[in-house]
């Protein structure tokens, strides 16, 4: 779905014949990761090891191929296509199968303990809020300037927000006190998984002004806030309650000189 998806909208862009801004998000796990302990950068070599992030690589190889072909200075840029890598992404709203934070909410809203795949896997979390600021950041850049088309950037926290799965689940226990985990030795063996996966966001900073506002503890409380709320008011409006997230994200940002949020 990863390539083939991404290959029906260039198809679709390329015969649409009108200008258009296209940011196209893939994810992390197009990097070839050897697992060292520095951020990948956007230069970095694009691989796979598994079929999930093999199929991002060739998302990426394919936009890569539109954009020689058809997006070029011979389309006159009239077409302006991004890409945006982002990973580990966390928040209210995510009910997808198999992914760390829902799977705990829903065990732990039914008094069920949930089975960790591997706890010591360390991963750089953002909450959603984080790159979607980024994503608009960037789209409106590539919207102003022909030299963005083609890039890519990285959107992710800081170097010192990585933490494992375990410290994770952990931090939910402030605003979950149900919470209740365990793992599984043999399922660590038998998935393949990277033990340690981050990115170097310092492309975002210069060349668009844009950094990553939460601190840790600030992303598992919004992420742990919500589902909480929709647990145990079942009626109550979540798309009011997620505004009031979206509100105070940007009073922090604004807090915090990110000179990006208006």
């Amino acid at each position: 779905d990863n390539a083939i998806g991404s290959v029906n909208l260039l198809e679709s862009v390329k015969d649409y014949g009108k200008p258009l801004v296209v940011l196209m998000i893939t994810s992390d796990k197009v990097y070839r990761n050897v697992e060292w302990a520095y951020g990948y950068r956007e230069t970095d070599r694009i691989g796979g090891e598994d079929p999930y992030s093999a199929s991002k690589g060739m998302a990426e190889l394919a936009i890569r191929s539109y954009n020689n072909s058809y997006f070029g200075k011979q389309n006159n840029y009239n077409v302006r296509i991004g890409v945006a890598r982002a990973g580990n992404v966390i928040g209210g709203g995510d009910w997808a199968i198999d992914r760390l934070v829902p799977d705990c909410v829903k065990a732990w809203a039914s008094g069920k303990n949930v089975v960790v795949r591997n706890p010591n896997a360390t991963r750089p979390w953002q909450h959603v809020l984080e790159p979607l600021s980024g994503y608009l950041t960037f789209a409106e850049e590539l919207s102003k300037k022909a030299t963005k088309h083609g890039e890519s950037f990285n959107f992710g926290p800081s170097a010192d927000q990585n933490f494992p799965v375990s410290t994770l689940i952990e931090e939910m226990t402030k605003y979950w006190s149900q919470v209740k985990w365990t793992t599984n030795a043999e399922s660590i063996n038998y998935f393949p998984e990277a033990g340690l996966l981050k990115l170097n966001c310092d492309k975002a900073l210069s060349e668009l002004n844009w950094s990553s506002t939460l601190k840790f503890e600030e992303t598992v409380r919004f992420t742990t806030e919500w589902y909480k709320k929709f647990y145990d008011d079942p009626y109550s409006n979540m798309l009011n309650f997620s505004i009031s997230q979206i509100e105070e994200y940007n009073k922090l940002a604004k807090a915090r000189q990110k000179s990006w949020v208006d």
